[in-house]
């Protein structure tokens, strides 16, 4: 009885787990790896694999700005792109580009979001380049949290 109680009970912790995946998108790295996520609720809150809110997505005119919670903003999210101020891809989502993508292990729980800092005015977007920045995706989202 025991067995059969510890089974229904990982059944459902996992159809639970896949219902919240479904609310969020993984985002990867050059290397393709998973190292954060747009979670799909109303904030479109950005969070690193670890549950550490980043940044969040805008959308304005026609544009998906990503800004961090310090204010700053950090680019752009296109056709499944992270794309930084100089036009180079800093992540994607599986399928935008042609790379494969790792294993994604267990995500951590996600921590309280703090405040969102009044927000710089967006610079003019670049040309997007075929290619790949020098800067880290977890870097990258990581300077929308300096000075807070």
């Amino acid at each position: 009885m025991k067995k059969i109680l510890l089974a229904i009970f990982i059944a459902v912790l996992f159809s639970l787990s896949a219902m919240a995946a479904e609310k969020e998108i993984t985002l990867f790295d050059s290397d393709g790896q998973a190292v954060a996520y747009i979670a799909l609720d109303n904030d479109l809150n950005i969070y690193l694999w670890k549950g550490q809110p980043v940044a969040y997505l805008k959308k304005e005119a026609g544009e998906v700005h990503i800004y961090g919670f310090n204010g700053d903003h950090l680019g752009w999210y296109e056709k499944g792109i992270v794309w930084n101020h100089k036009g180079r891809a800093v992540g994607f989502v599986e399928g935008a580009v042609t790379k494969l993508t790792k294993f994604e292990p267990l995500k951590g729980l996600r921590k309280m979001t703090p405040l969102k800092a009044l927000e710089k005015l967006a610079p003019m977007k670049p040309v997007l380049k075929d290619e790949f920045s020098d800067c880290p995706l977890k870097g990258f989202l990581l300077m929308g949290m300096k000075d807070l």
